[in-house]
């Protein structure tokens, strides 16, 4: 048995081990503050903190992440990212913001993490269906309105390259139509530390994450829904170019 493959099941038993030990702490949390926490902010912190610790305990991984200050505490987002993995979800915990996933149905039916997800009233996505699409939509707005940020890939499931393919407009109709500011998000080392349906890691041990600018949305229709999806996406992609190249890759 290779070391990679040794490094590869420690770091999955972690993980599990963490979901069995951490979990009874998120329900206890849940069930002492659902009454007077409508935003449920304290068990999302404690997410952030659950998903957190699998990346600080795990051997040689480092997480750089740059203009966390971007996202104001208390100001309301749409926060959309790439997606090269599966450990993605996690990276992203470690922002330490309040918001709500958006995520494809099948997540809320893993045990234990779906039933954090449920508890903590993330947005289920059912792919190609129309009803799911109208429901997303509507439960969007009303997060959006009760005061929390939401989360969302736009490329819809994860890159096999790693590159940035091609964005869904959901998450900007919804934007455009609850005047909500967009922050872009990009990471990189995720893909090739685990790439799409791999269970073992590679060698990779930095992971990159760097908040952009917010994009306005004010004075923009339904019309311009198609260019500010581009608009995101090739920003997107143009920092993710200069990320590689600031940490010696090839663009």
């Amino acid at each position: 048995m290779s070391i990679s493959v040794i490094k590869s099941l420690f770091i999955w038993f972690l993980y599990i081990l963490l979901l069995v030990l951490l979990y009874p702490p998120a329900l206890l949390i849940w069930i002492i503050s659902w009454p007077f926490d409508k935003r449920l902010w304290l068990l999302q912190w404690y997410s952030n903190f659950w998903a957190s610790t699998f990346t600080w305990l795990t051997p040689g991984w480092k997480v750089k992440i740059e203009g966390r200050e971007k996202i104001k505490p208390g100001k309301v987002y749409i926060l959309v990212s790439n997606h090269q993995s599966i450990l993605d979800i996690i990276l992203l915990y470690r922002l330490f913001a309040h918001f709500k996933w958006i995520a494809k149905q099948e997540l809320f039916r893993v045990p234990v993490i779906g039933w954090n997800m449920t508890a903590s009233r993330y947005i289920p996505l059912k792919r190609g269906s129309k009803a799911s699409v109208m429901r997303m939509a509507q439960l969007s707005e009303k997060t959006l309105k009760d005061g929390s940020s939401l989360m969302i890939f736009p490329e819809g499931t994860r890159s096999e390259t790693a590159e940035i393919k091609g964005f869904k407009d959901g998450a900007f109709k919804i934007a455009i139509k609850t005047k909500t500011p967009i922050i872009p998000i990009v990471l990189d080392g995720t893909g090739n530390a685990l790439p799409k349906n791999g269970f073992e890691f590679s060698s990779i041990e930095l992971f990159h994450i760097r908040i952009l600018d917010e994009v306005q949305v004010d004075g923009l229709t339904d019309r311009d829904v198609k260019s500010l999806t581009s608009k995101v996406r090739h920003l997107m992609i143009d920092e993710l170019k200069k990320m590689r190249i600031e940490d010696g890759q090839s663009a």
